[in-house]
């Protein structure tokens, strides 16, 4: 579980509503019609740009903002280092009995073509074709997070010339103005709200998975290079402790 996206979203509903309640006014921002222009108006748009199975399929990506489970990348370090010490001692087919204890399928589907004898070109060529296509489905559910952004504020302003227009139509009754006017703007309110507390923050919190994925996926692919290549566990280590953050990338003999 996601800490902070949900200390980040229950802050910000607090910050924005506890003001609105304490003045009185909840009545006055619990606007069915805005709602549906805004949230309805986006969610219309982005079935115009993506198509119907993958607005569907969100629901399952928005899980990684809120049920994300961190990998330790310095253990897929450790685990390339063993893996190597059994593959220069004993010969890389005896690899193959680790295999079932790597949960990683990225790592097991490298090292079973390492086992197997394919050439490290092949290897790298199906790796990063899958890491493609990996990272391509996971930049779709930013991109439409990121639409919502975009879109629910423009529909928030299209919600308050349509209030507006309608307000103009009855300039009659003087007293009805103020009335009308803050129905008006209520939908820009709304379009600023989803956007910048839910949309655009999810789908900064879904790059940024992808972005971490990304890095531990291209350090899986050297160090599956590394073994079938026969590198001395020393060498492998000091190669895969570039992709660690400064702060982790203390010795991994200190650690045995």
């Amino acid at each position: 579980m996601d800490l902070a996206t949900i200390l980040g979203i229950i802050s910000g509903l607090f910050l924005v509503w506890s003001p609105i309640v304490s003045g009185g006014n909840l009545e006055t921002f619990i606007h069915l019609p805005s709602i549906m222009i805004v949230f309805g108006g986006a969610t219309a748009a982005t079935l115009v740009n993506f198509t119907l199975r993958e607005v569907l399929g969100v629901l399952g990506v928005v899980r990684k903002a809120f049920a994300w489970q961190k990998t330790d990348d310095k253990e897929v370090v450790i685990k390339f280092i063993r893996l190597s010490q059994v593959a220069r001692k004993e010969g890389i087919l005896a690899i193959d009995r680790e295999l079932l204890s790597i949960k990683d399928n990225f790592m097991r589907i490298g090292l079973e073509l390492a086992v197997d004898g394919t050439e490290p070109e092949t290897i790298r060529e199906v790796l990063e074709t899958e890491l493609t296509y990996l990272m391509a489905r996971h930049t779709r559910g930013q991109q439409i997070f990121l639409s919502l952004g975009t879109y629910a504020p423009a529909f928030g302003l299209l919600g308050t010339l349509i209030g507006l227009i309608a307000m103009l139509k009855n300039l009659d009754d003087p007293s009805n103005i103020g009335e009308g006017m803050a129905t008006a703007l209520i939908t820009t309110f709304y379009g600023s709200f989803l956007a910048n507390l839910i949309f655009l923050p999810i789908g900064g919190k879904l790059k940024n998975r992808t972005n971490e994925e990304l890095i531990r996926k291209q350090m899986i692919i050297e160090g599956v290079l590394a073994i079938q290549n026969g590198e001395h566990p020393n060498t492998i280590e000091k190669k895969l402790m570039n992709y660690l953050p400064p702060k982790n990338r203390s010795p991994i003999t200190k650690l045995k």
